[in-house]
């Protein structure tokens, strides 16, 4: 049953990654020059630092080289390390979700072969999921109770040569971790069929063109930039999974993925949280510290409870993706617990980092302060990927038990 009681595993990694980015990521992440939302060049050093830890393989299970841990254990790392600096935790968080998917679950024992010992070996070996497309909504957005859009977003195509090998055209944008990836799991429409199809891409593949975007952000966390494939090749045995259906597309529609990402969330609005709790019991005002006025105090209160129920929000929807028996039992109920963290996350860390910098009064708005930053931050959670208000959209349709089906001129095509 779900339990509120962590292992003394689960114990002994969230402390060493506690004092990992106590000692070593805040004193970086946290120097005025760093400050600047649209001046943050990623961390590479202290990110070669987390992944000689096992933080980038966190998830990839014991059989395949990683320490097998879940999805609630993912979380703990994700937060912890979100407390220090964002962008870095964004690019294990991402990494560290597809490797299972990857090597785990979906690659042939001969396409494992190939890329495995590479992604174990080299600690800059980071991957990345090519679906979003030029001008396309891509899923994101909802036409509420309406079935789904007529035809496939993905324009990317994939045909084979007479040698077998995929050709590759067209192009991808603001894919994570695109700068920094070894390899790119990227959905494209083959000619043998009109569903969406996986074909892995290493970076250095002929025709392949990354372009890394700049003032991440202001808009994304972690890494980011766009694909080009230009004729890009690459071998047939490089289809991952079955063609025409895109195994990955399922995993992150399903939300199984999604609870890392709002525990990332959490750990910004933490960090908003402890830096106004030590301010508070420092700064004097009236002849008191401040934490000693009544609106300081209804501020941390306010402060501690968004963020133990964001938590908890977040801790089940883990669970729920790890056990999903539990929804077939009927133990828990059959909805979307990753939208229902999403969105409460996301509008209680954006509170708890406004009311940890009302704490600092006028600093709280200087560039030169992280509470700015931690604004910011939380913000582009509101936004990112799918927004908050179509995640609500989402949810009141599973609460009604609405089916979204293909749209009749869709569905005549096929």
């Amino acid at each position: 049953m779900y339990s509120l009681q962590l292992s003394s595993e689960q114990l002994e990694i969230r402390d060493t990654v506690r004092e990992f980015v106590a000692q070593e990521i805040k004193p970086v992440a946290l120097q005025a020059a760093r400050l600047e939302m649209t001046r943050r060049p990623l961390l590479v050093d202290l990110l070669d630092k987390a992944s000689q830890m096992g933080l980038r393989t966190l998830m990839l299970s014991e059989e395949r080289g990683g320490a097998g841990a879940d999805t609630l254990t993912a979380c703990l790392v994700a937060e912890e390390l979100a407390v220090g600096d964002i962008d870095l935790a964004t690019v294990l968080t991402r990494t560290s979700a597809l490797a299972p998917l990857l090597f785990d679950q979906l690659m042939t024992d001969a396409q494992r072969e190939r890329f495995l010992p590479a992604f174990l070996a080299d600690d800059r070996y980071h991957l990345a999921y090519a679906a979003r497309e030029p001008g396309a909504d891509n899923a994101i957005g909802v036409n509420y109770h309406r079935p789904v859009a007529i035809g496939s977003p993905i324009k990317t195509t994939a045909r084979r040569d007479a040698n077998g090998d995929w050709i590759i055209n067209g192009a991808k944008e603001c894919v994570h971790n695109a700068p920094v990836a070894k390899l790119f799991a990227v959905d494209v429409k083959t000619d043998a069929s009109k569903g969406v199809s996986t074909l892995l891409v290493p970076h250095d593949a002929p025709g392949l063109t990354v372009t890394e975007k700049a003032g991440m952000g202001t808009f994304v966390h972690g890494s980011c930039g766009d694909l080009v494939f230009t004729d890009c090749r690459v071998p047939g045995d490089n289809l991952l999974g079955a063609e025409g259906h895109s195994a990955l597309g399922a995993f992150f529609a399903s939300g199984r993925g999604a609870p890392q990402i709002h525990a990332l969330n959490l750990g910004v609005g933490r960090a908003a949280y402890e830096a106004a709790l030590d301010y508070t019991q420092l700064r004097v005002q009236g002849g008191r510290r401040i934490v000693e006025h009544q609106a300081i105090g209804a501020r941390l209160a306010d402060m501690a409870i968004k963020i133990e129920t964001a938590r908890n929000a977040i801790w089940h929807a883990a669970w729920a993706a790890d056990h999903p028996e539990a929804v077939a039992d009927r133990s828990l109920p059959d909805l979307p617990l990753h939208l229902v963290a999403h969105v409460f996350t996301a509008e209680a860390m954006y509170q708890v980092a406004k009311r940890a910098a009302d704490c600092f009064g006028a600093m709280g708005v200087m560039r030169d302060m992280p509470l700015q930053k931690y604004v910011g931050d939380t913000l582009v959670f509101l936004h990112d990927g799918e927004g908050v208000d179509d995640a609500k959209l989402r949810l009141a349709e599973a609460i009604v038990g609405y089916r979204r089906t293909a749209a009749p001129a869709a569905q005549a095509a096929e």
